[in-house]
Protein backbone atom coordinates (compact mmCIF):
# COMPACT_ATOMS: atom_id res chain seq x y z
CA UNK A 1 0.00 0.00 0.00
CA UNK A 2 1.34 3.66 -0.94
CA UNK A 3 1.57 6.27 1.76
CA UNK A 4 -0.65 7.77 -0.14
CA UNK A 5 -3.09 5.45 -0.01
CA UNK A 6 -2.62 4.60 3.84
CA UNK A 7 -3.29 8.31 4.42
CA UNK A 8 -6.66 8.10 2.68
CA UNK A 9 -7.48 5.15 4.51
CA UNK A 10 -6.69 6.61 7.63
CA UNK A 11 -8.50 9.91 6.94
CA UNK A 12 -11.12 7.58 5.72
CA UNK A 13 -11.19 5.61 9.87
CA UNK A 14 -11.00 9.08 11.18
CA UNK A 15 -14.37 10.45 9.63
CA UNK A 16 -16.09 6.97 10.01
CA UNK A 17 -15.05 7.60 13.95
CA UNK A 18 -15.97 11.19 14.05
CA UNK A 19 -19.21 10.87 12.42
CA UNK A 20 -20.02 7.73 14.12
CA UNK A 21 -19.22 9.29 17.62
CA UNK A 22 -21.47 12.54 16.87
CA UNK A 23 -24.47 10.61 15.47
CA UNK A 24 -24.73 8.80 19.03
CA UNK A 25 -23.93 11.84 21.05
CA UNK A 26 -26.46 13.92 18.98
CA UNK A 27 -29.17 11.18 19.82
CA UNK A 28 -28.53 11.79 23.62
CA UNK A 29 -31.99 13.12 25.11
CA UNK A 30 -31.93 16.74 26.67
CA UNK A 31 -31.51 16.15 30.64
CA UNK A 32 -29.75 12.80 29.74
CA UNK A 33 -25.78 11.81 29.90
CA UNK A 34 -23.73 9.01 28.52
CA UNK A 35 -19.90 8.57 29.81
CA UNK A 36 -17.24 8.89 27.03
CA UNK A 37 -17.04 5.20 27.50
CA UNK A 38 -20.89 3.98 26.62
CA UNK A 39 -20.68 6.43 23.72
CA UNK A 40 -17.91 5.03 22.47
CA UNK A 41 -19.28 1.46 22.44
CA UNK A 42 -22.52 2.71 21.04
CA UNK A 43 -20.13 4.05 18.14
CA UNK A 44 -19.06 0.75 17.60
CA UNK A 45 -15.15 1.74 18.40
CA UNK A 46 -15.50 -0.11 22.69
CA UNK A 47 -12.04 1.07 23.97
CA UNK A 48 -12.10 4.26 22.22
CA UNK A 49 -13.28 6.21 25.47
CA UNK A 50 -10.25 8.53 25.40
CA UNK A 51 -10.51 9.11 21.29
CA UNK A 52 -14.28 10.07 22.18
CA UNK A 53 -12.62 12.63 25.00
CA UNK A 54 -10.42 14.30 22.75
CA UNK A 55 -13.23 14.60 20.03
CA UNK A 56 -15.51 16.27 22.14
CA UNK A 57 -12.71 18.73 23.34
CA UNK A 58 -12.28 19.70 20.14
CA UNK A 59 -15.64 19.98 18.85
CA UNK A 60 -17.18 23.12 18.19
CA UNK A 61 -20.25 22.47 16.63
CA UNK A 62 -23.05 23.72 18.70
CA UNK A 63 -25.26 21.09 16.89
CA UNK A 64 -23.37 18.09 18.82
CA UNK A 65 -24.31 18.42 22.66
CA UNK A 66 -20.91 17.16 23.90
CA UNK A 67 -21.92 18.99 26.94
CA UNK A 68 -24.21 15.38 27.64
CA UNK A 69 -21.25 13.34 27.69
CA UNK A 70 -19.20 12.36 30.56
CA UNK A 71 -16.79 10.66 32.84
CA UNK A 72 -17.06 7.17 33.60
CA UNK A 73 -16.93 7.83 37.44
CA UNK A 74 -19.87 9.95 37.25
CA UNK A 75 -18.01 13.31 37.41
CA UNK A 76 -19.05 16.12 34.80
CA UNK A 77 -15.42 16.24 33.54
CA UNK A 78 -13.72 18.75 30.98
CA UNK A 79 -15.28 21.28 28.63
CA UNK A 80 -14.20 23.46 25.66
CA UNK A 81 -16.80 26.40 26.69
CA UNK A 82 -16.74 26.73 29.98
CA UNK A 83 -14.39 24.25 31.91
CA UNK A 84 -16.79 22.05 34.37
CA UNK A 85 -18.36 24.42 36.27
CA UNK A 86 -19.94 25.55 32.79
CA UNK A 87 -20.73 21.89 31.32
CA UNK A 88 -22.24 21.61 34.55
CA UNK A 89 -24.41 24.54 34.57
CA UNK A 90 -25.58 23.98 30.79
CA UNK A 91 -26.44 20.07 32.29
CA UNK A 92 -28.52 21.96 35.18
CA UNK A 93 -30.42 23.88 32.68
CA UNK A 94 -31.58 21.02 31.32
CA UNK A 95 -32.59 19.26 34.01
CA UNK A 96 -29.66 16.90 35.07
CA UNK A 97 -28.99 16.78 38.64
CA UNK A 98 -25.74 18.04 39.93
CA UNK A 99 -23.30 17.28 43.02
CA UNK A 100 -20.34 20.00 43.79
CA UNK A 101 -17.73 17.96 45.84
CA UNK A 102 -14.38 18.82 46.99
CA UNK A 103 -11.80 16.45 45.39
CA UNK A 104 -8.01 17.33 46.16
CA UNK A 105 -9.10 20.44 47.80
CA UNK A 106 -11.05 21.93 44.37
CA UNK A 107 -14.67 22.12 43.70
CA UNK A 108 -15.58 19.04 41.36
CA UNK A 109 -19.08 18.76 39.50
CA UNK A 110 -20.86 15.24 39.61
CA UNK A 111 -23.91 13.73 38.00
Amino acid sequence: MSNLAFESSMQKGVRNFSEAVCSVVMSIPEGTTLSYEAVAKKAGFPGAARAVGSLMKKNSDWKVPCHRVIRSDGRVGAYNRGGEEGKAARLKQEGVRIQVRVVAGKCAWFV
